[in-house]
């Protein structure tokens, strides 16, 4: 049966302390949602995006999420759902990662890494998804996955396992909330220049990335246009897709990568 986007103005972003869930929640913030913000270890980034958010003129809602801590840390969505009265927007922002060979990953990290970027994002969609279908009035699930949902990096088994796993979850729900109104796609990003890769505070315009045809890494903000674009009503009929934002990393193959040293491959 078609449905309607009128759902709940209310976003939830986990991790949203820094980086790309920082920019993701001020961006939904702009577009006119209120937003329920989490972090895991740092309260002040999270009340500094609380503060970004106010002064986009919306509400915001500030949680502990340690998606290493489940079943039960799951139990957060319902609660920035009940103090923000609803919820249409979920965004998996939360993640970790390791860098080690598979073959000396410990099942502990691997546990980890798996827990924070698939058991956890499952969980908070799984509950984010019941409360829309309980409503009526449709919403979006968004899952923020990486260019290694679709492409394998030596050195980060466990990661690209839960990426992996979290794209095809994400056209799973896709088709089995769609009849509900609720549409559920996945932000792929390459190197941002976040806390999580080592770029804080850096202009991704300063950094050369030979590797990447646009020439350098990515900055926050374009991810999150992104992800706001896919909140918003007007993307009410785009699901189950994974939209790439890497400056073109991807598309260089077996060309390539985010290391290149210079430029000579642009000379075929």
């Amino acid at each position: 049966m078609p449905q309607r986007n009128d759902y709940d103005r209310v976003a939830v972003v986990t991790g949203s302390d820094s980086g790309i869930g920082r920019a993701t929640a001020v961006a939904l913030a702009r577009a006119g949602f209120d937003v329920g913000v989490t972090y895991r270890e740092d309260a002040d980034g999270a009340r500094q995006t609380a503060a970004e958010v106010a002064e986009a003129g919306r509400r915001a809602e500030i949680r502990r999420l340690d998606l290493a801590d489940l079943p039960g840390a799951a139990d957060v969505i319902d609660e920035l759902a009940g103090a923000l009265g609803g919820l249409g927007v979920l965004v998996n922002c939360a993640g970790t990662g390791i860098s080690t060979p598979v073959v000396e990953t410990s099942f502990a990290q691997w546990r980890e890494v798996l827990a924070v970027d698939l058991d956890g994002p499952f969980l908070c969609a799984q509950r984010a998804a019941r409360r829309m279908r309980s409503s009526g009035r449709g919403g979006r699930i968004i899952n923020i996955t990486s260019v290694h949902e679709h492409a394998p990096r030596v050195g980060s088994g466990a990661y690209c396992a839960a990426k992996g796993g979290l794209g095809l979850l994400t056209k799973v729900m896709a088709q089995e909330l769609a009849a509900d109104g609720i549409t559920v796609n996945a932000v792929a990003p390459g190197e941002i220049a976040t806390p999580m890769t080592g770029n804080e505070d850096v202009d991704p315009f300063t950094v050369s990335r030979p590797g990447v045809p646009l020439g350098r890494p990515g900055d926050a903000n374009e991810v999150a246009a992104v992800v706001a674009m896919l909140a918003s009503p007007q993307a009410g009929y785009v699901t189950g897709a994974s939209w790439v934002v890497d400056g073109g990393m991807l598309l260089m193959g077996p060309q390539a990568g985010s290391h290149l040293e210079n430029d000579d491959w642009r000379n075929g």
